[in-house]
C-alpha cells in the first residue's frame, strides 16, 4: 500500500514561520509611528473644533469661554477629555485655542 504523505513537513513550517516573523517585525514599529501620527492629527482637529465653539459662544455671549463654560452650555460634550494624543486643550484670555502638554 502507497503512503499517504500529505502533510507540511518541518522546514515548511520553519520557513513559514520565519516569514510570518519578519513581517511582524517590520510592520509592528510602522504602525506604532502611524498611530502617533494620527493621534496628533486628531489632535489638531480637535483644537480647530474647539476654537470654532469658542467663535460661537463668544458670538452668543459677548464673552470669551472658558473650557468649562464650553461643557456646561452645551458647546463640546461633557465627556470630552482634550487631545487623543494625551494633551489638554487651553483658551487664553484672547480667544485663541491650544494643546498643551498635561503636567504630572
Amino acid at each position: 500500500m502507497p503512503r499517504n504523505e500529505n502533510g507540511f513537513t518541518l522546514i515548511e513550517m520553519m520557513i513559514v514561520m520565519l516569514v510570518i516573523s519578519v513581517l511582524l517585525i517590520i510592520t509592528i514599529p510602522n504602525v506604532a509611528k502611524h498611530n502617533s501620527n494620527i493621534n496628533n492629527k486628531g489632535c489638531d482637529a480637535y483644537i480647530k473644533m474647539v476654537q470654532a465653539q469658542v467663535q460661537a459662544y463668544e458670538m452668543d455671549k459677548n464673552q470669551i469661554p472658558t473650557m468649562a463654560d464650553l461643557k456646561e452650555e452645551n458647546y463640546l460634550r461633557s465627556d470630552s477629555n482634550g487631545c487623543p494624543n494625551g494633551n489638554e486643550v487651553v483658551i487664553d484670555s484672547t480667544g485663541n485655542v491650544t494643546a498643551v502638554a498635561k503636567t504630572n
